[in-house]
């Protein structure tokens, strides 16, 4: 269902940047789903390992031409557990606004530390989340339009608690006669925040872009891709 509704393929832009932020490798995906990123980047020839919590996302990937060049492990992606306590990393990518389905301030943070304890020296956290709240501007709960077509209408259900940065979004798409659901949990957190969540743990920021172009970051950015660097690698 995820790449029936958001495609299959990420955008040229976004994988070439992350084969050039790579190097060498080895690449970590946390929330690798069904490889949308990791497929064409092993296919690149990098070494590759993905964390997904669903089977059903793990089980899509595995039928994909390619997928057998990807290490998967089911887990959680705020323990970056890959079942080898010893693996290290020069690029872990967090992206399609994955770092915000954790649902905690907490669960945030111990990303950020696991991820920094798996990196190299040197090595680059790449997250991708929205610079913006949708419907910021609307009410607390609301049901908002997606798109109309001929034959599908999608409709976004909202429940927004400012106070704890939390909304609860549910995706109901009608289509030839059916409806299918898609819960969406999301805790956010601006820039400011995911910055301090890196110097929790050790991580500085080294970009920030509004788009996979690199296009600079700025007031009115609706993206926004960070890239976190751990310190000590040669240019230190």
């Amino acid at each position: 269902m995820f790449d029936a509704w958001y495609g299959v393929e990420s955008s040229d832009e976004c994988l070439t940047t992350l084969r050039k932020l790579a190097g060498d490798g080895p690449v970590l995906e946390l929330g690798v789903g069904t490889g949308r990123v990791a497929v064409p980047l092993a296919a690149s020839g990098l070494q590759v390992t993905g964390i997904d919590a669903s089977p059903e996302m793990i089980e899509q990937l595995r039928a994909k031409p390619g997928s057998e060049r990807i290490t998967v492990v089911q887990g959680d992606l705020a323990d970056a557990d890959v079942g080898d306590e010893e693996a290290r990393f020069s690029l872990i990518t967090c992206v399609d606004n994955t770092l915000f389905l954790l649902e905690s301030q907490e669960e945030q943070v111990r990303c950020f530390r696991n991820v920094a304890r798996r990196l190299t020296p040197g090595g680059l956290f790449v997250i991708e989340v929205p610079a913006r709240v949708p419907r910021m501007d609307e009410d607390e709960h609301g049901v908002f339009v997606e798109s109309v077509s001929a034959d599908r209408v999608g409709l976004w259900i909202v429940d927004h608690n400012r106070a704890e940065q939390r909304m609860f979004m549910q995706q109901v798409s009608f289509e030839n006669g059916s409806v299918r659901l898609l819960p969406v949990p999301v805790r956010y957190a601006w820039p400011a925040e995911l910055d301090l969540m890196a110097q929790m743990a050790g991580l500085r920021l080294r970009e920030r872009w509004s788009d996979w172009d690199r296009t600079p970051f700025s007031s009115t950015s609706v993206v926004n891709i960070s890239v976190y660097e751990k310190p000590g690698g040669g240019d230190d």
